[in-house]
């Protein structure tokens, strides 16, 4: 109809209410775990709408958009509902599909169906429009009612730090754009109580006051949905963590390390490497620079032996503008890397190279394309566990000497960071009774012939 029309299907005389339900699906997409611009294109809308939605709602769906408790039908469980009458299936059977009781469902076919024409037709959103009339309520926010509450509420959350004599102390800090605390700047001295500290102290401070009393969850919402409560929205600043926007919590428990599977832990790493006996068993992390440069290290467990990985920035870098989840032109992207690493083990022999152990950053989440291509294992290194590469975080430390921290390491070429490998893997060391990396890798090449 809206191609015949020529008139857009949001622009349609029934698009109140298709925006309404599209903006539904986009906040059910969130839930799920998904970014806002990935939650747009999953419904079909812009990038702009949908982060227009998120940031208007704080990122937390607004309470009637919002996924309701296991005590209500869903939107989904009526969109089940509706097409399994549409099939015929009768009251019980859908009942047991949805593991619901058949009353309930009894009760949503007759309640919330659609009566226009004189028919009772059940269509899912129809249903819930009718089920959000019925769950909507003339409850002011506490925070709004209450001006002492709210006084309180906000003086320990944007309180001034102050001398004694009531001299404000601390930065000015920058004006709130809407968006996270400011990147390595100054933020403003305030109170900064959490609002779980707020709330309990309440009970604290009165005691016999019942109209005193807020949970922490009413001062997270006054803060993030704009229209809950009379907060302002720039008072989310006053948090610690400075968050403008309200973190999912499907997306909160995503994990950041979906490339590290059991059978490349650490624990399955050859009990060979540990005791050092075999040379071939490596460590490697990276270096990073400014500018978001950096340089491959890679240090073998037995001798020592330093190789360092050229990692020059790709085509395009500080020409192309920056796009959320556009290519990665600094140098060390996943495809980059693993190209990079079997490029570095061609130059020495294949006998020298048993495994790798990396740290769980994402550079190196194309490891099993890596171990294809070389025959290489790759095993990650527990969490915030540094000493299971102790050796090579040891290396890095004396690398730092030549390519201290706050630098451009992508102004080094790769005869550059050669000449500085070849200088480290020249020293005597106390661990190899004071013979080199590079002597004590001749060594065991020579033994293995």
């Amino acid at each position: 109809m809206a191609a015949l029309t020529g008139r857009s299907p949001m622009k349609s005389p029934g698009a109140p209410a298709l925006r309404r339900e599209v903006e539904r699906q986009f906040w059910r997409e969130i839930a799920k775990g998904l970014l806002p611009e990935e939650a747009a294109a999953s419904v079909g809308v812009s990038q702009a709408a949908g982060g227009r939605w998120f940031r208007h709602g704080g990122g937390m769906p607004p309470m009637d958009l919002g996924p309701q408790s296991g005590r209500y039908l869903s939107f989904h469980e009526r969109e089940e509902i509706a097409i399994l009458k549409a099939q015929g299936i009768g009251v019980r059977e859908t009942a047991r599909r949805l593991g619901r009781d058949p009353s309930t469902v009894s009760r949503e076919l007759r309640r919330n169906a659609a009566t226009r024409g004189g028919r009772l037709d059940y269509r899912a959103s129809v249903a819930q429009w009718k089920a959000d009339l019925v769950a909507r309520r003339p409850k002011t926010a506490k925070l709004a009612a209450n001006d002492r509450l709210r006084d309180y509420v906000q003086k320990r959350l944007s309180g001034q730090v102050s001398h004694p004599d009531g001299t404000m102390l601390g930065p000015e800090g920058p004006r709130w754009n809407g968006r996270n605390k400011p990147h390595r700047g100054d933020r403003r001295w305030v109170m900064a109580w959490s609002p779980e500290q707020i709330a309990n102290r309440l009970k604290v401070d009165f005691p016999d006051d019942e109209s005193m009393r807020i949970s922490h969850e009413a001062i997270y919402q006054a803060l993030f949905i704009e229209g809950r409560g009379t907060l302002k929205r720039e008072l989310v600043a006053c948090l610690r963590t400075g968050r403008a926007l309200r973190v999912p919590r499907a997306r909160s428990k995503r994990k950041s390390w979906a490339h590290v599977t059991p059978e490349v832990l650490i624990s399955e790493r050859p009990a060979e490497a540990d005791d050092r006996a075999v040379p071939g068993h490596w460590e490697g992390d990276l270096l990073i620079g400014l500018e978001r440069s950096a340089i491959g290290t890679l240090v073998e467990r037995t001798t020592r032996f330093t190789v360092l990985v050229h990692l020059p920035r790709q085509d395009g870098y500080g020409t192309v503008p920056r796009t959320k989840n556009g290519p990665p032109l600094a140098g060390y992207g996943a495809v980059t890397m693993k190209n990079a690493l079997a490029a570095t083990v061609a130059t020495l022999p294949e006998q020298l190279w048993r495994s790798l152990t990396w740290d769980r950053a994402k550079e190196l989440s194309a490891h099993a394309q890596f171990t294809i291509q070389t025959g290489i294992p790759v095993y990650f290194a527990d969490p915030h566990s540094p000493w299971q590469r102790g050796t090579n975080e040891n290396t890095n430390g004396l690398l730092r000497q030549y390519f201290p921290k706050g630098t451009d390491l992508s102004r080094w070429a790769a005869e550059d960071i050669e000449a500085v490998a070849a200088t480290l893997n020249s020293r005597p060391r106390k661990s190899l009774d004071w013979k080199t990396p590079a002597e004590a890798l001749n060594d065991h090449l020579l033994s293995m012939k």
